[in-house]
């Protein structure tokens, strides 16, 4: 499915996208047509609407397209909304933008998933604070680390300062039972927020060589859930801890909205 401004998509529009790599995203998991955290997502693209082209997005109307992607499939999957500007000039991007909003959907795998082992790397994303389409650094680091023998690839910041994974948020488990987030420059996952939502935690610089000293280390983002991460380079984890059985429960536990 793939549909722009509420309407099947004319490719000549949408070939700006790979043309332009200008604009941002949201992904939502849909499961009976409802998905957690969807006020979160709205605002999340509002937000970098604002970031991205200076300009409003009508929320109302995107919720609107979304509910068209959802009517008529089953099951659980994952509805994308990219917002971008077709008429773009890469001369010029200071110019008044006009954002389309295009939608489409993918399967996804059940719930929860597999353990991973990742590798760390260093690497900070463009404008980290914003879910932009530029991803062409981050799948180099994630192809990099696959051909190493790894799931995916940890990003680590100024000072060896553990950031965020390629396409999500990692959390820890420390000796006392405490859930860490790292300080750093980050995207704000939904599924992060709503997971602090729900458990105490606290946000602190976490250095890569401290790793080591974490009871638990996991990967959340709206596609994966809570997802236990089995090493980190050389040094592993259990994939089994009551703390990340609780992260995991309360998620899956959490109502989704009515799209």
């Amino acid at each position: 499915m793939m549909e722009l401004n509420g309407a099947p998509a004319d490719p000549e529009a949408v070939k700006a996208l790979a043309l332009g790599n200008y604009g941002h995203f949201t992904s939502m998991r849909v499961e009976g047509r409802r998905v957690r955290g969807l006020a979160l997502h709205l605002e999340r693209l509002q937000r970098d609407c604002r970031a991205v082209f200076a300009t409003e997005l009508d929320r109302d109307r995107v919720r609107e397209y979304i509910r068209r992607a959802v009517v008529g499939q089953d099951g659980s999957f994952v509805v994308r909304v990219s917002v971008f500007d077709p008429a773009l000039d890469m001369g010029h991007p200071s110019a008044p933008a006009t954002p389309h909003v295009l939608v489409t959907s993918r399967p996804t795998g059940r719930l929860p998933m597999p353990p991973m082992r990742v590798k760390a790397v260093p690497f900070v994303r463009d404008v980290p604070a914003v879910k932009h389409i530029g991803l062409f650094g981050a799948l180099h680091a994630r192809r990099a680390a696959q051909l190493d023998g790894f799931d995916d690839a940890l990003l680590l910041g100024p000072d060896e300062l553990i950031s965020e994974g390629v396409t999500w948020n990692v959390g820890f488990v420390d000796n006392d039972g405490a859930v860490l987030w790292p300080k750093a420059e980050v995207l704000p996952g939904v599924t992060m927020a709503l997971l602090q939502q729900q458990h105490p935690h606290v946000i602190t610089h976490i250095a890569q060589h401290e790793a080591h000293r974490m009871q638990a280390a996991f990967a959340t983002n709206t596609s994966i859930g809570v997802r236990a991460i089995s090493a980190i380079d050389s040094t592993r984890f259990p994939t089994e801890h009551p703390v990340l059985a609780a992260l995991r429960d309360g998620y899956l536990a959490t109502p989704g909205d009515l799209v």
